[in-house]
């Protein structure tokens, strides 16, 4: 007998669950793009948008996923034979460096390891030892969906000033924009990425940029940015076209702004402090799960974990098994362990990961953490006792 009929729980780190009233909103017929509602609406939603992001600064939409945001933001302020300097912390800060890369940008990498943020002492003296001020900017992520590692930005904007560095700070918050704590503008961040379909709620398909004054002044001073890219038109847009250099996407706006206005409803600090409980109930089932087992938090330091998405080690045994139970039998889709392969495990098998952003909720919560103490006991994975009354605890 199997216990996954019924609706299935997307409990990945993205695309994440998008909430009834998103998908009403999409389900429509295509509007007139030239006048009208879908035009009138688009100073409130890019006042929603800045509202998430806590900025005054510029806000612009692309057509794309995560990947187009991070190009669209490198072409406005990077152009071939720069250099940036790249904080790893797991596959996605990795993977920003490679598409400056395909830019023809120069990538000094500081590579921090796969369980813990950037350290301020190591990025000032990397800033410092750039005594030509080759570094145009600090590429990092402010979650790194693959490793759940949560970097300190507001302790990176400290290290470049304190390194008397003029480099931009730009902040990836695809994984962590809606979830984790985030100041754009109290935290000095000059270029932000984020995209759709994680803490906002929305299909895949939409990427944002958000620059501010600094950021668009380098622009300025580039030679050449493609049509396409070019932020400025997109920042101060003269007619509705110019939001997208081109046709809208009209069904995802519409979905967008029932988002932010459900975001903004219920309060952003009021959505930071929701995932802050559930991501800690979760943690504490992982921990009393691992006094008895072989499961381990990937981020030891509680401080250093994102309240969006937790990757988690259970041996490469048991890890897809795992996974594969959870789906087939609970109806629980869990993540895969992205970017953490390792010698005796190159798949990155004894990985998973939780996702716990945007839409939801202590029950649903509490459902995958039932699933997966119901996958343990089904595979005799040894495990500690108490997983789930630690879960409820954090709840109450």
């Amino acid at each position: 007998m199997s216990g996954a009929g019924g609706r299935n729980y997307l409990a990945i780190p993205g695309p994440s669950v998008m909430p009834e009233a998103v998908l009403r909103a999409m389900h429509r017929t295509a509007p007139n793009i030239y006048e009208g509602e879908l035009p009138d609406m688009m100073p409130s939603l890019i006042a929603g948008l800045k509202g998430v992001a806590r900025t005054e600064a510029f806000a612009t939409i692309y057509i794309g996923n995560g990947h187009a945001a991070w190009e669209a933001a490198l072409s406005n302020i990077v152009a071939e034979g720069d250099t940036v300097l790249g904080v790893i912390n797991g596959h996605f800060g990795r993977g920003w460096a490679k598409v400056a890369e395909g830019l023809g940008v120069d990538v000094l990498p500081l590579e921090c390891g796969l369980t813990a943020p950037v350290a301020g002492e190591a990025l000032e003296a990397a800033l410092r030892a750039d005594r030509a001020g080759k570094i145009k900017a600090v590429l990092c992520t402010h979650v790194d969906t693959s490793t759940s590692v949560k970097n300190d930005i507001a302790l990176i904007r400290k290290a470049i000033d304190a390194a008397g560095h003029d480099a931009l700070l730009a902040v990836d918050c695809i994984a962590s924009l809606g979830c984790d704590v985030f100041e754009m503008d109290a935290w000095g961040v000059d270029v932000m990425v984020a995209a759709s379909q994680k803490g906002l709620m929305v299909p895949p398909g939409l990427g944002f940029v958000f620059y501010s004054e600094k950021a668009a002044s380098v622009r300025s001073r580039m030679a050449r940015v493609s049509h396409y890219w070019d932020w400025t038109p997109r920042g101060t847009p003269e007619a509705f076209w110019q939001y997208f250099a081109g046709t809208a996407p009209t069904h995802h706006l519409y979905g967008l702004q029932v988002s932010l206005d459900m975001l903004h409803s219920e309060g952003m600090e009021a959505v930071w402090a929701r995932h802050a409980t559930l991501a800690q109930a979760i943690w504490a089932a992982c921990d009393a799960w691992g006094q008895g087992g072989p499961l381990t938090l990937n981020v030891p330091e509680v401080a250093h974990r994102s309240c969006a998405v937790t990757s988690l080690q259970i041996g490469k045994t048991v890890g897809k098994r795992l996974r594969q139970w959870t789906e087939g039998e609970a109806g629980v889709t869990l993540g895969i362990g992205l970017g953490m392969s390792t010698a005796d495990d190159p798949a990155g098998d004894g990985f998973f990961r939780i996702g716990h952003m945007g839409h939801v909720n202590a029950s649903m919560i509490m459902g995958a953490l039932g699933s997966i103490e119901a996958g343990l006991a089904a595979l005799q994975v040894p495990r500690g006792a108490g997983a789930l009354d630690a879960a409820a605890q954090v709840l109450a």
